[in-house]
């Protein structure tokens, strides 16, 4: 007999025949780039995004699908796994979704916050009203000259545009735009493409990184430059330091844009604090004196490429070494407990001896007293045929001669 369901395992069996092509969903091809899919799914994020359909089921439900269909596509790994074997090669259950925190509301703000001062790696997205605003082309921005910081404080979930005008020199040396914050506040560095329309689309964003200052950079060197993202695996590796190690440069993957033409530019720094504005500094750079720079770090990256390889070879190695070292501590504790538990009936047997129980200690004594008896009758006749023997021989030397 069948076992039974509950109604909430049948709907889910159900939703997951009833998942679309990730693909089909996001309106992409197969052979699509990271950046045409990733540009697909903020607009249709921004359509479908909760605070513009206010309580709308079907709105809701097409942004899960569509958040669902980017976490597979955006990974490299779950992208190659979908296109060979469907959503049975895919775990649902760890994918991990972005949160708006401007859509959470007070109480699950504070949750998470919770939970991110504990270590549970919290994903967070911009806000659709600032993706919004900035696709309507109703943004304020500032100019930013090369060379010159500015520091200003933006309010949490907002955004500050920034424009700054390269030369096809500068362009060709070489571009580094840097953020930093001195109190150690989270935001996220955003770069945007101009549309048709005027108005301004998401393209590239890097989180904040944590150190005696957080800090966030993009960089357009003209060859491929590397970004580490630190939430990639983060969940298996908490349960696992051994995997905290392996999947440590999983995260290692390359910018999606390695030059930037002549031209204006669009940055903006995203207030990713829970509760309280951030501070910061943003400064654009043209890289032509840092020649040197450029050399040591497509060096060092090449050489990190080198090492997820070898990490990755390693960890076969040290899983295998991890099994049989494993057998041989589980069979060294199973010898000592068998030798310490023969060594503790060889001291009880040892010990049994002096302890004897009153009936083996009675037949001892009459076997003690059978012996001494048998003892004294063999000394008894042994003392009696001595002094015959002496007798005899007094005879035997005390005969008396006449002599004439």
């Amino acid at each position: 007999m069948p076992p039974h369901r509950s109604k909430s395992e049948k709907n889910d069996g159900m939703a997951k025949q009833l998942r679309r092509d990730p693909y089909e969903v996001l309106g992409v091809s197969r052979n699509s780039t990271d950046q045409e899919i990733k540009s697909a799914y903020r607009k249709m994020a921004l359509k479908y995004h909760p605070d513009k359909n206010g309580n709308d089921p079907v709105a809701a439900d097409m942004f899960k699908e569509v958040t669902f269909s980017y976490n597979i596509l955006s990974d490299p790994d779950k992208r190659h796994q979908y296109d060979t074997a469907g959503f049975e090669a895919v775990e649902a259950e760890n994918q991990e979704l972005e949160l708006d925190l401007s859509s959470l509301g007070a109480v699950n703000t504070m949750f998470a916050a919770l939970f991110s001062k504990l270590g549970v790696p919290i994903k967070t997205t911009v806000s659709a009203t600032v993706l919004e605003e900035a696709l309507n082309g109703v943004v304020t921005i500032q100019t930013l000259l090369l060379g010159q910081p500015v520091s200003r404080k933006v309010e949490k979930q907002c955004a500050h545009f920034y424009s700054v005008e390269i030369t096809e020199e500068e362009a060709r040396d070489g571009f580094v735009c840097r953020v930093q914050s001195s109190d150690k506040s989270k935001f996220k560095l955003l770069y945007f493409d101009l549309e048709e329309n005027g108005g301004l689309s998401l393209a590239l964003q890097d989180s904040a990184k944590t150190g005696k200052v957080t800090s966030a950079g993009m960089y357009f060197l003209g060859f491929p430059v590397y970004r580490l993202d630190q939430t990639v695996n983060s969940v298996a590796a908490a349960k696992d330091p051994d995997t905290a190690f392996f999947k440590k440069l999983d995260g290692f993957q390359p910018c999606e844009i390695t030059e930037l033409k002549p031209g204006t530019h669009f940055f903006a720094v995203y207030g990713d604090n829970f509760f309280k504005s951030v501070s910061y500094t943003i400064e654009a750079i043209c890289t032509a004196p840092f020649i040197e720079e450029k050399e040591n770090l497509r060096a060092v990256e090449a050489e990190i490429l080198s090492k997820r390889v070898e990490l990755s070879k390693f960890e076969t190695e040290y899983r295998e070494v991890l099994a049989q070292f494993t057998e041989m501590t589980t069979r060294y504790t199973k010898e000592m407990q068998e030798i310490d538990e023969l060594l503790k009936q060889r001291n009880e047997i040892h010990a049994s001896y002096t302890m004897i129980p009153p009936s083996k200690r009675s037949s001892s004594r009459s076997r003690s007293k059978g012996v001494s008896r048998e003892a004294k009758e063999g000394e008894v006749r042994d003392r009696k045929h001595s002094t015959r023997d002496r007798t005899k021989k007094k005879r035997w030397y005390n005969i008396h001669l006449k002599i004439d």
